[in-house]
């Protein structure tokens, strides 16, 4: 029998990453809905609550607004938006940080899909916060550079544009008010006692992420080398799917450069350790559209209802 999915927001960047992922997937039935009606309450109240699962791909406040819509509690949502990533009551769909979180996540009927930079930034803290390593009031900070494409149609017309002005050729650093949407999560899934110091760029190229993380070993809970930290990494995402410790020194391969690009339409995330014993750097390489977003979506999909978890992906 056939799994009935609807993506309330289907025509998005995310939504629409999500429809190409079901091409092909024979499990899945895909429940549409006429571009005329795609904002009409009761047609989308009357398709999530004919799925098995929705998709929300939708602003905060509307995604709200949808799960208020579930009048048949067998329906399971799967939220891309920021609106309930911070709810304890919602599975946070990163499985990889830990046995817990994958359970919450296979057992769940409502799953927070993890924002783009927030899933670099926690892939890398985690750990050594889980691990007794990194202090919960380290003054940590973070730069994120990404593609326009996580900027959503907006953005992307605004750098699509014949006419656009000079300035969207450069990279341009925003969230200058320390208050960007991820902070939340990045503060609360961690188990920081503050939020970091956060510098989101985003560049002209359409998808692809690079998060990095900057650490002083001295302010360890325990002084680490780079090579006990890539350790420490490669053992604990060890056998998981999505996520790949790359070897220590491994960016010397592309002349000590790291690209935003290199993972664009992979599913997957790459881990990389730099840096001496006094400053070391930590970095996370994925795309901002496939682990960052649609992908980690499918793969909580897949967990939810206990086939394989990387079907429908590119790994």
């Amino acid at each position: 029998m056939k799994i009935k999915v609807f993506v309330d927001g289907s025509e998005g960047t995310t939504g629409l990453r999500i429809h190409e992922r079901f091409k092909g997937r024979e499990d899945i039935e895909l429940l549409t809905i006429a571009p005329e009606l795609r904002k009409d309450e009761a047609e989308r109240k009357k398709l999530i609550n004919s799925s098995d699962v929705t998709f929300l791909c939708l602003p905060d406040a509307a995604a709200k607004e949808a799960v208020a819509m579930v009048e048949n509690h067998k329906v399971k949502i799967i939220d891309t938006s920021t609106a309930h990533r911070t709810n304890n009551d919602w599975a946070y769909g990163l499985p990889e940080l830990s046995v817990e979180h994958k359970a919450k996540i296979q057992a769940g009927s409502r799953i927070a899909v993890p924002g783009c930079h927030a899933t670099g930034f926690i892939s890398l803290v985690y750990p050594l916060i889980k691990e007794g390593i990194l202090p919960e009031d380290y003054p940590i900070s973070s730069f994120s550079l990404t593609g326009y494409s996580g900027g959503g149609k907006k953005m992307i017309a605004e750098y699509q544009e014949e006419e656009r002005q000079t300035e969207y050729s450069a990279p341009r650093e925003y969230g200058l008010g320390q208050q960007h949407k991820h902070l939340k999560e990045m503060k609360l899934i961690t188990g920081l006692i503050r939020e970091p110091l956060f510098s989101p760029i985003v560049a002209d190229y359409y998808s692809g992420m690079l998060v990095s993380v900057p650490l002083y070993t001295d302010l360890l809970k325990k002084k680490q080398t780079p090579e006990q930290l890539q350790k420490l990494f490669a053992d604990y995402y060890k056998e998981k799917l999505f996520i790949k410790v790359m070897p220590y020194g491994a960016e010397a391969e592309k002349n000590g450069f790291l690209s935003s690009i290199d993972c664009t339409g992979w599913d997957g995330l790459n881990i990389y350790v730099t840096g001496n014993s006094d400053r070391v750097v930590l970095s996370a390489q994925f795309d901002n559209l496939g682990k960052g977003a649609s992908g980690a979506a499918i793969q909580c999909l897949n967990l939810m209802l206990g086939c394989e978890e990387a079907a429908g992906l590119n790994l």
